[in-house]
């Protein structure tokens, strides 16, 4: 049935192994091409991001561009040239070995000194088994009080850093939060919950970027001063209580002001 070729008999079985070693090896070349797709898919994805951030970083005021260290007295002033991304400042180092000056601010809200805060106004808190909880950070939760609606990611899912992580819907308002790290989600909970994601970070974890310890009280001075600004319109109502506290549910509380300004330099949505 089947002839010699070249000396050589074929049979059945040398067509089944040669049929059966075909499939495997294009099983392979299919899988190998297919990781190499997804790779390539995820390096353009990210590199998306960054730029997506890099163009939204250059469109914020000079003055919502303060370096770290200014806010923990380090430096009496100095602009952030690297999209807060401090792992490639040249200069961290040396102005992070510098003292801090020993004087406490008061902005007002509420913050901790076991929580890491990115400057999108979320929390970080590592967690025994090596996954980060995510929350709002109190200046948030007094402006938005309590959303409509959240549209949170799916478990499972990939964020991030500094792209969107969770969408919170507020009087008709999208408010897109950004994501303080890298990672995959594990859970989600809300405003119920107390904390919003719980993520899983990706590769080595380095949180340089976000705020501690006298960088945040300073950070949220100034936010607190910005927010006084752009609410301080002629005839509206003054966004801090007596003493300094900051209003709840401001956003009810003052429908009139300009809340699209507001939200994108809170949520650094430029």
């Amino acid at each position: 049935m089947f002839p010699w070729v070249d000396g050589f008999h074929w049979t059945v079985m040398h067509v089944v192994f040669l049929t059966i070693f075909g499939l495997v090896l294009l099983t392979v070349l299919a899988t190998f091409a297919w990781s190499i797709f997804r790779t390539a898919s995820d390096l353009r994805s990210h590199r998306a991001t960054e730029v997506c951030w890099q163009d939204n970083f250059s469109q914020l005021p000079e003055a919502e561009r303060h370096c770290r260290h200014e806010f923990s007295g380090r430096v009496i002033h100095r602009v952030c040239p690297n999209a807060f991304a401090c792992q490639h400042c040249d200069m961290y180092e040396a102005y992070a070995a510098m003292p801090a000056p020993a004087l406490r601010f008061n902005p007002g809200v509420g913050y901790s000194d076991q929580l890491l805060y990115h400057r999108g106004h979320t929390w970080v808190r590592p967690e025994d088994d090596g996954s980060y909880l995510v929350g709002f950070d109190d200046f948030a939760q007094h402006l938005i009080g309590t959303p409509d609606r959240v549209k949170l990611p799916r478990k499972g899912s990939q964020i991030q850093r500094d792209a969107i992580a969770w969408r919170v819907i507020k009087n008709g308002r999208e408010i897109r939060v950004r994501a303080p790290l890298d990672g995959t989600i594990l859970a989600t909970g809300g405003p119920q919950s107390a904390w919003y994601l719980r993520v899983k970070p990706r590769g080595p974890v380095d949180l340089r970027h976000l705020l501690q310890g006298s960088e945040v009280a300073g950070w949220l001075e100034s936010e607190m001063d910005r927010l006084q600004i752009q609410l301080g319109a002629p005839g509206s109502q003054p966004a801090l209580a007596d003493g300094g506290a900051m209003m709840p549910d401001l956003m009810d509380s003052l429908p009139q002001a300009n809340w699209d300004e507001v939200l994108s330099a809170t949520f650094l949505d430029a």
